[in-house]
């Protein structure tokens, strides 16, 4: 069995917010995978796919960012699954927005909801899908609870469909594969970019 988290805020007050970007690309790995709905329990929404040999949970805290890792521990005590068979997938303000990293261990950083998770489940060793939304001019605070602006959003849901087909090559090939295919994608990218001397 497999487990990925999605992080964010509950409410309609949140949603489509830069926090809640891990909640939306769980929903766009949801579609793909063609996930059921679970009965919600653990303070999470839970859904319910195959892929492949696996049986994969999608898991959606609904406490609020700073709780995410008591809902957490919960399904990965309920599941019995190994912290090899879990992926969390959350905003980074450290990363440009649109870009994506995966790693399979590391501090949480400033990221409260990873906070509560490595708290909760005692380890570092946690591997995480990280989606950029960009630190922005302002307070922090502000930042990951304001909306992307109109010239953002077509990076941002280039960043969702991106980071759910992270999540299906994570599933199907594990964590070096699914770093090697982001690092290939976003070398291409630094490619296509660069300028004549």
């Amino acid at each position: 069995m497999k487990i990925v988290v999605g992080l964010g805020n509950p409410g309609r007050d949140y949603a489509g917010t830069r926090h809640n970007i891990g909640f939306a690309v769980t929903d766009e790995a949801g579609r793909l995978l063609s996930a059921s709905p679970l009965r919600s329990r653990f303070k999470a929404i839970l859904h319910e796919a195959v892929r492949g040999t696996h049986k994969v949970i999608i898991a959606q805290p609904q406490m609020y960012m700073n709780l995410s890792g008591i809902p957490v521990r919960e399904i990965m005590n309920w599941y019995k699954v190994d912290l090899a068979d879990l992926l969390v997938v959350y905003d980074d303000m450290d990363l440009p927005l649109g870009q994506l990293r995966l790693r399979e261990t590391g501090s949480p950083g400033g990221h409260n909801g990873m906070k509560s998770i490595v708290c909760e489940l005692q380890t570092m060793v946690i591997q995480r899908l990280r989606i950029g939304i960009g630190r922005g001019s302002g307070a922090s605070t502000a930042h990951v609870l304001s909306r992307f602006t109109p010239d953002e959003s077509a990076i941002a849901q280039s960043a969702v469909s991106e980071g759910a087909k992270a999540v299906l090559a994570w599933l199907d090939g594990g964590p070096l594969a699914t770093m090697n295919e982001i690092n290939r994608k976003l070398s291409v990218v630094d490619q296509g970019t660069e300028q004549p001397a």
